[in-house]
């Protein structure tokens, strides 16, 4: 991407814009090229940088939630909720422990299956035509990053956008 001439007309013509205008019209401006803002975010520990649409993160937001109520019915269950009590237990009833609690959030999942699939849909269509601030529970929306970084790899969808930095790479093999 970050050779793609679309790519670099596009992104000169969002940068020359006056520094003066409102974050709205850039924003009209993304819009009327039938472009997506992403959101993006450096991915701690990392050098990976990952963004998603407005329709993808509406829905990992409803599944998010989801999987919360899903929490919240088989509490305890979950391996970072167990107390660890070893001394009196042997090694086979632990993972018969293990694999029981699995099986059990398993079944919760796959029963919410059928119900959060059309919550999921639902959550797609709408986050195209939300704002951010909405998606975000914040009052305002965020800021559009328009400066490039010459040292990233770039790779998109319509609903993803994914970048590495060159210099990061493992060595290239000869």
């Amino acid at each position: 991407m970050e050779q793609d001439g679309l790519t670099q007309g596009l992104r000169a013509d969002a940068r020359g814009a006056d520094a003066q205008v409102e974050q709205l019209v850039l924003r009209a401006g993304v819009s009327s090229r039938c472009l997506d803002d992403f959101l993006t975010c450096r991915i701690p520990g990392t050098e990976v940088h990952l963004s998603m649409s407005r329709r993808l993160f509406a829905s990992c937001e409803r599944l998010h939630q989801g999987d919360l109520l899903i929490a919240r019915r088989t509490s305890g269950l979950r391996a970072k909720e167990q107390q660890p009590d070893t001394e009196h237990i042997s090694e086979a009833d632990q993972e018969d422990q293990r694999l029981t609690r699995r099986r059990i959030l398993h079944e919760q999942q796959e029963e919410a299956c059928p119900r959060l699939r059309p919550l999921l849909r639902d959550a797609y269509e709408q986050g195209s035509t939300s704002e951010w601030s909405d998606l975000l529970h914040r009052h305002q929306e965020p800021q559009l990053e328009l400066r490039g970084d010459d040292d990233l790899l770039e790779a998109a969808t319509p609903e993803t956008y994914l970048a590495v930095s060159r210099h990061n790479l493992p060595p290239s093999r000869t």
